[in-house]
């Protein structure tokens, strides 16, 4: 009951200061005299907000870098899939088994797809955060470094030789029967 009753007494007070408050908007109106008013309409000249450039985050240098990275990670895993292959064949004890192909290409589209997102959060500003035009300016140091990165252990993979130097299968079985 005696919410009830608070709630009419709220009502009732906002009422009349809403009443109040419309009255002296009207005085004001009327005060104004008429010969402060204009004798013919006045066009009105707006002008636009100046446009601001939309930001551009895909760019011809995204693509580039991490199309860069892209080509070395590719480069990387397709390298030490063929060492995989290799070992395997050739009976290196260090190998039991070779991965499925399926399993290597999703392991490195999401590791792929995770770098791709990050550098792009990165380039893109954010207003919330502090020293924001330095982070964006940094956005390609990790994708460049993964990709120097991704070629030294490409290289190391594609200079990998079999025991006792040797490079193909005829040759680690000719020092195996010595």
């Amino acid at each position: 009951m005696t919410a009830v009753r608070l709630l009419i007494f709220a009502l009732m007070l906002a009422g009349r200061l809403a009443a109040q408050s419309l009255a002296v908007q009207n005085m004001d109106i009327d005060k104004i005299a008429a010969s402060s008013l204009p004798a013919a309409p006045v066009p009105m000249t707006t002008t636009a907000p100046p446009r601001t450039k939309p930001e551009r985050v895909l760019d011809k240098k995204f693509f580039a870098v991490m199309g860069s990275l892209g080509g070395a990670e590719s480069f990387r895993f397709a390298s030490r899939k063929l060492v995989l292959d290799n070992e395997f064949a050739a009976g290196a004890p260090w190998v039991t088994s070779v991965p499925a192909n399926q399993y290597i290409v999703a392991k490195g589209l999401a590791l792929y797809s995770s770098e791709f997102l990050v550098a792009f959060e990165v380039k893109k500003s954010h207003s919330w955060l502090p020293g924001d035009r330095i982070i964006r300016r940094l956005w390609w140091a990790y994708p460049a470094a993964m990709t120097a990165i991704h070629i030294k252990n490409a290289v190391g993979n594609v200079r990998t030789q079999g025991p006792g130097g040797c490079t193909s299968a005829e040759c680690a079985l000719e020092m195996q029967t010595q």
